[in-house]
């Protein structure tokens, strides 16, 4: 299996301001919604004029959407959209056409909201969900598919799918949440209907470093680098596009919190200070699934969270995971869990083992799924969606 001596995700991320705690603004004050959740996103602090240049713009038109080839960005907005039932290809033309109208002024600063100045770092993304690929018999991949049901899951309908899944990342709340006013108006306007809204963060990391969750572990060690070829379609029409799975993961800190620290590393298969797997000793050493102690046991234990979902049990074959924490409140925080693969049966096998045998799974509630599938980029004059 390939050695990987660094996260190519991190390497490639540009230096960027911590978030301060200190000011919390929320990205649903311009949509009225999610306060809870956006209470825990913060504002960088103000640069002064001999500080570092503000990131760059981020485009918008190319090949591959820019949401899964950027570095990620600290603050996200993941927004799912209905067509009406008896909608046709016009109507998803309209509607792409419109998003894409939205999402390139964004980018570009030329969407012409005074509140936003300049021209923030934005990505984003489009997918199409299976359900509305199969109405209107749209040319995606055959393997997208809605993911089969697993052990334990507890998902709410309301919180998961959709006919088409924006996402949105930037650098402050407040821009996710200008951006999101926009889509919604621009969607209202196609006839579309808003299925559900979830807003994530990532805890201030210093530059270069791998983020950590709400368990206070790296999340995202190993990651393989956004060009990936096995990430992405086989040549042809879906060169260019990849799969999102997305699940919503409720965490209850306080129960693992509670837990010795050599047990949350046993559990973990890493460990919490430096993200090192138990076999190694700094946190991209290739874990080693099969060390043993003199006395027969796993130093990786069997049921660890690092083993079983090793690429090791799937034949090499990774997922680039893109994930944000949430914070809705006390008793709903979690991970916003987001992988991008060429085929969802990859995750599907992992989460399955997981699901089962994980260490981690009495600490975890999986209440919201979705996969769709990302359309290659707009380019060539071309409008997003232009192949399907």
């Amino acid at each position: 299996m390939h050695t990987e001596h660094a996260n190519p995700e991190v390497a490639a991320a540009p230096a960027r301001p911590r978030i301060d705690r200190r000011t919390l603004i929320t990205a649903a004050l311009a949509t009225g919604a999610g306060a809870a959740g956006a209470a825990a996103f913060t504002r960088a602090p103000h640069r002064s004029p001999a500080g570092p240049p503000p990131p760059a713009a981020v485009p918008f038109h190319g090949a591959r959407q820019s949401g899964p080839t950027h570095p990620q960005l600290p603050v996200t907005r993941l927004l799912a959209l209905d067509l009406p039932g008896d909608a046709g290809r016009d109507a998803l033309r309209g509607l792409l056409a419109s998003l894409g109208a939205v999402l390139a002024g964004a980018a570009d600063g030329s969407l012409g909201d005074a509140r936003l100045t300049g021209t923030p770092p934005v990505t984003s993304l489009v997918a199409v969900g299976p359900g509305l690929a199969g109405r209107l018999r749209l040319d995606v991949p055959e393997a997208l598919t809605e993911l089969p049901a697993f052990a334990g899951d507890r998902l709410e309908p309301a919180r998961g799918g959709g006919d088409l899944l924006v996402q949105l990342a930037a650098e402050q709340p407040w821009t996710t949440g200008i951006l999101t006013e926009h889509l919604v108006t621009a969607a209202g306007r196609a006839g579309a209907a808003v299925r559900w809204s979830q807003a994530g963060f990532l805890p201030p990391a210093a530059g270069g470093e791998t983020p950590r969750n709400l368990f206070g572990f790296k999340d995202g060690t190993a990651n393989p680098a956004p060009d990936d070829p096995g990430l992405w379609g086989p040549p042809g029409p879906h060169a260019d596009g990849t799969v999102l799975v997305y699940r919503r993961i409720r965490m209850d800190t306080a129960a693992f919190a509670a837990l010795p620290k050599e047990r949350r590393d046993l559990v973990m298969g890493r460990r919490a200070d430096t993200g090192a797997p138990l076999t190694g000793h700094a946190e991209h050493d290739e874990p080693d699934i099969y060390a043993k102690h003199p006395d027969g046991s796993y130093v990786i234990p069997a049921t660890s969270h690092v083993r079983l979902s090793s690429p090791r049990l799937d034949g090499g074959a990774r997922m680039l995971r893109r994930s944000w924490s949430y914070d809705d409140g006390p008793a709903d925080r979690g991970l916003l869990f987001c992988a991008f693969l060429r085929d969802p049966a990859l995750f599907t096998r992992v989460q399955t083992r997981l699901a089962e045998r994980d260490a981690l799974t009495p600490f975890l509630t999986h209440n919201a799924s979705a996969t769709a599938w990302v359309l290659p980029g707009a380019h060539g004059g071309r409008d997003l969606g232009a192949g399907l």
